[in-house]
């Protein structure tokens, strides 16, 4: 047994819970520089970075775990929105996608890399996505939204009916924001007296 893991690791977990993240930050830093295999230790470092808005070493982080473990699709995912926190919008395409890969039912990823598309003005391949992300979540009003306005660009002027018919059901007030910023005005009459 590694006596100074366990011992750095202990106090990590203790500062974590006082709620003094400086001082923990500091104790992971040092489990794992007694462990460096600990993958919980790395990520635990790349979320405290996170919270703090350090989105460079958040992302060096997560990237240092998966190096350790590859097929954890949440560490994808939280790499992901890291390196589109950093403004790399490709990158976290190709993580957010890696993370769908590895876990098909992750709807946070497939909006992720949804959203990711359409930044990059690739309306195809973000309705695609969002599609996965609206149908595992179908009371997402945002994910919903996202796939009318990605159809919208799209030119795909009946699935965005479609999307504005399923939001005035379940959320009528994204239905009208999507009604006109899709320029569909003569849908409005789904959404009138609400």
């Amino acid at each position: 047994m590694n006596f100074d893991h366990f011992r750095f690791t202990a106090r990590a977990v203790f500062f974590g819970w006082l709620r003094q993240p400086e001082k923990a930050l500091a104790a992971y830093v040092d489990s794992f520089k007694a462990d460096p295999t600990d993958t919980q230790a790395a990520r635990s470092i790349a979320w405290i970075h996170a919270e703090k808005n350090h989105w460079a070493a958040a992302a060096e982080w997560f990237s240092k775990a998966l190096a350790l473990e590859t097929e954890h699709a949440d560490t994808w995912f939280n790499l992901a929105y890291a390196r589109e926190q950093l403004g790399d919008r490709h990158a976290a395409a190709e993580a957010f996608r890696r993370a769908c890969e590895l876990n098909p039912k992750h709807d946070r990823a497939w909006y992720g890399l949804g959203m990711a598309h359409a930044h990059q003005g690739e309306h195809s391949a973000a309705a695609e996505a969002l599609q996965h992300a609206a149908e595992l979540q179908p009371m997402n009003g945002i994910a919903w939204y996202a796939l009318g306005m990605a159809r919208y660009h799209n030119n795909q002027p009946e699935q965005v009916e479609s999307v504005i018919r399923h939001l005035a059901l379940h959320e009528p007030q994204t239905a009208k924001r999507l009604i006109r910023d899709s320029e569909r005005a003569d849908l409005a009459h789904l959404v009138e007296g609400i």
